[in-house]
């Protein structure tokens, strides 16, 4: 098979589309209720190198007896393009769509009403504040009850320095003065400002009163508009990182229109989601701590907006019981109540898959409400809310051999089950073998401080063997490490799949779904645990599956991921016969200095993080044991490395001191560099080229 024929197998699965979000409107005619759904996806174009995103509508009949049994979904309208767009919310009252789009070098603020376009804002021009943030940390769009202000965030102006001398030129005495910002992915975002857009008079103002030690974000109004809400994350003494990290203090702030700012939750914690109930009566958002693990399991708080007491209406999940309710692992969707306001609605991970969840403010019971089916082949490994609006839920189902669709259910009733009807089925489907694998480490392999946890892994395969001969396995490592790989589409997977190798996605301890203990046990262990872990998943998978060729394994992974494939290859030298790490850590000690999430490279070692902290010979010594290489001098499977020359979190010349310790010794070794990419590789073109590499490195050496 050749190149063009790889990069036509990954087109044909990367470019099906993925719903983003989703929107439902009710409306009641004479004798019948409509509810209309409408939902915006994203798509690959391998020709334009490029991610288009579309809308599309459909209308649901409700059931004249029942308004909460869907009798008819109507065929869906045409996919209309969206472009430009980088935020749009509909107001709660008149169905008006606030839509920030930039053209050019303009960011406009447009408002559509049913008869067209009765509002735009030229922000750009009015010179009021910087870029919006269209980000998921920071950015926000909120309507106010009247329907008569917007509430977004974005950079601050720069003004001119309080230590400008009369007649000196700001920008002539500062433009050399290093400004911090928020880390990878946010580059160039350092003072977010809350901006109303006051739309009777066409007004834009910036909110005075944010504490100048705080970076306000996730903004919504309060009940009455006069006032707002808001997530600060403290930024003294110096920023740290914020994408994939959940766990920067922070805190929810209410501020008044008049200036007055007030912090409503305690100190020394993270916080983040907040969302306010239909009546206006509480507020929820999640809670967690400081430092520690990067990402973590979450509580969700409740405060009362009228005795403004905080509790508990979810805990931390320390360690699940099998089959139950492992935590919140993830953020809130904007639209999680349900109309009575009694009950919230989200998913969250679950071992090796994601469920959608139904919590009682009242009893603080957890409901799955996923389907439970017997027949595995009708079973989505992971359910995705996107938004529950009028008690109906609108979800994105996958699986790894389903790609996603869309399906829609009311809130069921006590001791109901939701009714789930599908709108969108997938272009196509493909027929991989997929299972879940429950991995018990042996007792040596024990955590001492976490005794008796387990972990998972999902193996996908080909339904059918080429030629009778065993299949070839890739592993597949998550980064993080403290997420997940859930059993949903998944392109590369589904790409290796199709090109005959059978995949093994591991979710070793420490990853999300498993409860916080779990996640704890990894702190001061990796390059042990983690790899052992891997290892023991990959055994059991070649002991319960004799269709898989031990004798032709491979391994790949992404920053953390890419660090335990490194580790592999020079622990198991012998085991695996090819690697593909991306942007891979491979010297923690020499990291430190350059990692935007300094606080991360402390913890995962087993040192306590300190802004003061000053690096010692035993830190640094200790951070060097526990790393790729430290294995280097061992390594005898050829190894691809891709990495991205703008990346903050994992500097790419991590990659690069491997690349030339095996160089100097004579080991396969490649190197793909992309200049303007960042951590994630995220670009289109670049992920074909990924893609491509590793399956003709693969091919190569297998």
């Amino acid at each position: 098979m050749d190149s063009d024929q790889i990069t036509g197998v990954y087109g044909k699965v990367s470019g099906l589309p993925t719903p983003l979000s989703a929107h439902v409107s009710e409306e009641q005619l004479p004798e019948v209720r409509l509810y209309t759904v409408t939902a915006e996806w994203i798509q690959s174009d391998l020709v334009q190198s490029s991610r288009l995103r579309y809308s599309q509508q459909w209308t649901l009949i409700a059931d004249s007896n029942n308004h909460r049994s869907i009798r008819t979904v109507l065929p869906p309208g045409p996919c209309a393009p969206v472009s430009g767009e980088w935020l749009s919310e509909l107001s709660p009252i008149h169905g008006l769509r606030a839509v920030i789009r930039e053209t050019g070098s303009q960011q406009l603020l447009q408002i559509w009403d049913r008869h067209g376009l009765r509002k735009c804002l030229n922000l750009s021009a009015l010179n009021i504040h910087g870029r919006v943030y269209d980000d998921t940390q920071f950015g926000c769009l909120s309507w106010s009850e009247c329907e008569s202000k917007l509430l977004y965030v974005a950079e601050s102006s720069r003004g001119a320095s309080a230590e400008t001398r009369p007649g000196e030129s700001a920008s002539r005495k500062d433009r050399s003065v290093y400004c911090e910002d928020w880390g990878e992915a946010l580059t160039g975002k350092s003072v977010p400002a809350l901006c109303v857009v006051d739309l009777h008079r066409g007004a834009v103002g910036v909110l005075q009163g944010v504490p100048p030690d705080v970076s306000p974000g996730q903004a919504l109004w309060a009940p009455g508009t006069q006032s707002v809400f808001f997530v600060g994350w403290y930024h003294e003494p110096f920023r740290l990182g914020l994408k994939f990290c959940s766990n920067r203090r922070s805190a929810l702030f209410r501020l008044g229109l008049d200036g007055h700012c007030e912090c409503i939750s305690g100190d020394n914690l993270s916080v983040s989601c907040p969302r306010l109930s239909p009546d206006g009566s509480t507020l929820i958002y999640l809670q967690g701590r400081v430092f520690g693990p990067h990402n973590q399991c979450h509580s969700v708080q409740q405060l009362d907006l009228k005795t403004w007491k905080i509790s508990t209406m979810l805990d931390v999940v320390s360690r699940p019981q099998a089959g139950e309710f492992a935590g919140v692992y993830e953020a809130l969707p904007s639209h999680c109540w349900s109309a009575d306001g009694q009950k919230v609605v989200f998913s969250s991970a679950i071992r090796n898959c994601k469920d959608v969840f139904m919590v009682d403010r009242r009893t603080k019971k957890v409901t799955s409400l996923s389907d439970n089916l017997s027949d595995l082949s009708m079973v989505y490994g992971c359910w995705k809310l996107l938004t529950v609006q009028r008690d109906l839920m609108v979800v994105c189902c996958s699986s790894p051999n389903s790609p996603p669709m869309l399906r829609v259910g009311f809130l069921p009733s006590a001791g109901e089950t939701v009714n789930w009807r599908t709108l969108q089925q997938p272009i196509m489907t493909f027929d991989y073998l997929w299972t879940a694998l429950d991995v018990t480490p042996p007792s040596e392999e024990d955590n001492q401080c976490y005794p008796g946890l387990d972990f998972g892994a999902v193996l996908v395969k080909p339904s059918r063997v080429v030629c009778e001969t065993r299949t070839p396995l890739v592993v597949f490592i998550h980064g993080g490490p403290h997420s997940q790989f859930p059993a949903e589409w998944n392109s590369t997977t589904a790409g290796l799949v199709e090109l005959g190798f059978a995949v093994l996605m591991v979710n070793y301890r420490g990853s999300t779904g498993f409860g916080q203990d779990s996640i704890m046990s990894l702190i001061g262990q990796i390059g042990s645990q983690d790899v052992k872990d891997v290892q023991r998943a990959v055994m059991t998978a070649l002991q319960s599956d004799k269709t898989l060729d031990p004798k032709r394994l491979a391994v790949i992974g992404g920053s953390h991921g890419g660090f335990l494939s490194c580790h592999l290859i020079g622990q198991y030298p012998d085991f695996y016969r090819a690697c593909a790490a991306r942007n891979p850590v491979i010297n923690a000690a020499t990291l430190l200095g350059t990692s935007d999430i300094v606080d991360w490279r402390y913890t995962s070692a087993g040192f306590q993080f300190s802004y003061d902290n000053v690096p010692t010979a035993e830190t640094l010594a200790a951070m060097l044991q526990k790393s790729p290489i430290a294995h280097a001098a061992l390594i005898k499977a050829p190894v691809l490395l891709m990495l991205g020359g703008k990346d903050r979190r994992v500097s790419p010349h991590q990659g690069l001191e491997l690349y030339k310790v095996l160089r100097s010794r004579g080991s396969p070794v490649r190197l793909l560099w992309f200049p303007e990419e960042g951590h994630s590789l995220s670009r289109v073109d670049t992920q074909v080229d990924c893609f491509l590499n590793t399956v003709l490195w693969l091919r190569q050496h297998l």
